[in-house]
């Protein structure tokens, strides 16, 4: 007879926590650890969304987790945004027009814009809470602000549900007040914001960009499916017609029937149907 096994004698099986990914050390000794479904799926959603109305595109160009490499002296330093926005860099269309990296002094224009997700492990650099070492490249701080000059940097943090968004004015940045936890980019003609919804099967507060009506730009997916639910209804409008257009076809023929039967009853009472006309 088949006994249940208790799991709870199984030596193999643990029941306290998992280690986190900042548990884990990377091999690389300057990552502080693994990367992240979040850090995954959101800059998909922002590259998906952001669809500048009045900019070709041709002429804007999104990347996400790329190396950024800022400094022409010395060519090794790098930083690696989470997402970033270059206005008048072309995306490309052949899969040769990939890029490796974005290399600054190659590509002669900086990015727009700036995103980075907040995490343990980069939190303090992100918010400039760190200080340069000696002998070593700057802060990402000093990079976007400093020697980027990168307009806007945008941090999210999807524990807290915090959006926050800096400005360039002069040589710092300035935090902007947000309402609503959205902002519009006159420049874009574009908005940003958090949204609730569903992305990659995942329910919560996403940062998606908005249009001019408030209305969230659709995901790819969200996109195809409203085209498949377009063309269904475009089905079902004319099938809905040939339904109809089968139906007068009937009704006509019945009359055509009923005409029949009378002018062949009017012939045999001796009566010309011509002759009613």
């Amino acid at each position: 007879m088949y006994q249940p096994i208790d799991l709870r004698n199984l030596p193999h099986l643990r029941t306290e926590p998992l280690p986190t990914m900042y548990d884990l050390p990377s091999e690389d000794p300057e990552e502080p650890g693994l990367p992240d479904q979040f850090h995954e799926y959101q800059p998909q959603l922002l590259r998906e969304t952001c669809r500048l109305p009045y900019i070709s595109p041709d002429e804007y160009l999104t990347c996400a987790d790329l190396n950024l490499y800022y400094d022409s002296r010395n060519p090794l330093w790098h930083k690696r945004p989470d997402w970033f926005l270059v206005l008048g860099a072309s995306p490309g269309r052949q899969i040769a027009d990939l890029r490796w990296s974005y290399v600054t002094w190659i590509e002669q224009v900086n990015p727009f814009l700036v995103v980075e997700l907040l995490s343990p492990g980069t939190e303090a650099e992100d918010l400039g809470q760190t200080l340069r070492e000696v002998n070593r490249p700057p802060t990402k701080w000093q990079v976007y602000e400093q020697i980027l000059k990168i307009p806007y940097y945008v941090l999210y943090d999807r524990y807290t549900l915090t959006f926050r968004l800096f400005q360039l004015v002069g040589m710092r940045y300035q935090e902007l007040t947000i309402q609503n936890q959205r902002y519009w980019f006159e420049d874009l003609s574009l908005g940003l914001g958090i949204f609730p919804g569903i992305y990659a099967g995942y329910e919560g507060q996403w940062l998606q960009w908005y249009d001019a009506t408030g209305t969230v730009i659709p995901s790819d997916r969200e996109k195809a499916d409203r085209e498949t639910q377009r063309a269904d209804r475009e089905s079902q409008r004319a099938e809905q017609e040939s339904q109809r257009a089968e139906q007068e076809s009937q009704r006509a023929e019945q009359e055509s029937q009923r005409a029949d039967r009378l002018a062949e009853r009017l012939r045999e009472l001796g009566i010309d149907p011509n002759s009613l006309e």
